[in-house]
């Protein structure tokens, strides 16, 4: 049920005989407060016999980011944050591992080194419409000998 904000007839006949009354229907999520009311707008019935029924509906603003954190596969980027990880575990002491809270203290130093590590080595990254994570120099290269060809076994490569 939803409750109307202007009490006014939702139904307009053309037979002068007849009544006018309220008929229409409204379909809305049962348990949501917000959609509880609608408005009632009889100057919108042009040549239908309906008045027009609205509602509003709140849209919560949500951010969504344009940019990301990134390191490349293959990219240089990648190559120095693995080197600089190896060398993190290879420095690792492990010697004085005694019980269970001297075990977390160096989990999770070597998750802020880790972590700091990714955040000196990434890249930030523009999200567009025309982003394609998963393409490549190699997927360029194919396209460009298939371009240049138009051969079949070309396309199949690419």
């Amino acid at each position: 049920m939803s409750f109307p904000t202007n009490c006014v007839l939702t139904r307009y006949l053309d037979n002068d005989n007849d009544s006018n009354s309220v008929i229409n229907l409204i379909f809305l999520h049962s348990s949501s407060n917000e959609l509880d009311y609608h408005s009632i707008h009889p100057e919108w019935h042009l040549s239908s016999d309906h008045a027009l029924l609205t509602i509003t509906i709140p849209i919560i603003e949500e951010h969504v980011n344009s940019s990301k954190y990134s390191i490349g596969k293959g990219s240089e980027e990648e190559v120095s944050f693995i080197k600089d990880v190896s060398v993190i575990f290879r420095n690792l002491n492990t010697s004085n591992i005694s019980d269970s809270t001297s075990l977390d203290k160096i989990v999770n130093d070597l998750a802020q080194e880790i972590k700091y590590t990714w955040k000196k080595h990434l890249k930030i990254v523009k999200i567009s419409k025309h982003s394609k994570s998963w393409w490549n120099d190699k997927y360029s290269h194919d396209l460009e000998i298939y371009r240049t060809t138009r051969s079949l076994e070309d396309w199949k490569t690419f």
